[in-house]
């Protein structure tokens, strides 16, 4: 065995132990596991459709990407980023991670005269590139957030089924067969001793009795 013990009785008792907290505590992160490929499978699939989400809309918006140069005094880019991406904490599996909500964008504030009439079309497809990315990114974060966790809690299960568990078991039984050993050397060297003794008690028990048989006499 490659770990060294002391083959007592303590030794047993705490290998014992030990063995209790990780058979109890690996079903737990084995539950904590599946969540975990639950959720990573549904993030998948949403970061799947937030990427055709965001290439749609860059499809729809292709149209204006060549004239808006020519918007004197509007940077429909610029209106079109987010001042602010809104996101709330979700609990998954112990871990929170950000939820994507909504996009916040600047006021859009330009003349309706002096500006052409699709510049409002135009703003709005652009912003919608921007809160599908904005999404996407959030998603991101998510999956890297549960893959980090994924793989941490996937070693651990392998730890404790492959390492922990049978390395405890192993233990046991090696200390249960010295302790079984050392038990039966005991019982044969009390049956020895009492078999000695019982020898020696027997002449003792014969002279009696002559000098008992003599004193009669």
């Amino acid at each position: 065995m490659a770990i060294k013990i002391k083959l007592t009785r303590p030794e047993l008792k705490r290998y014992r132990d030990a063995l209790t907290r990780f058979e109890r505590y690996l079903p737990m992160l084995k539950l904590k596991q599946q969540q975990l490929q639950i959720a990573m499978r549904k993030i998948t699939q949403q970061r799947r459709d937030a990427q055709k989400a965001t290439h749609s809309a860059r499809e729809i918006f292709e149209p204006y990407s060549h004239i808006l140069s020519d918007i004197a005094g509007v940077n429909v880019s610029e209106l079109a980023q987010p001042k602010e991406v809104k996101t709330k904490k979700e609990n998954i599996a112990g871990l929170d991670i950000p939820v994507f909500e909504e996009v916040i964008f600047p006021p859009a504030s330009y003349s309706l005269f002096a500006t052409p009439a699709w510049i409002d079309h135009a703003l709005r497809d652009l912003r919608e590139i921007s809160r599908c990315q904005a999404k996407e990114q959030i998603l991101e974060q998510q999956f890297q957030l549960l893959g980090k966790e994924l793989t941490k809690i996937s070693q651990r299960v392998n730890l404790f089924e492959k390492v922990k568990i049978p390395e405890a078991r192993e233990v046991i039984r090696v200390i249960r067969i010295k302790l079984g050993d050392e038990m039966t050397a005991a019982v044969g060297r009390a049956k020895i001793a009492k078999s000695k003794l019982s020898e020696k008690e027997v002449p003792v028990e014969i002279n009696l009795s002559v000098a008992e048989r003599e004193g009669l006499a």
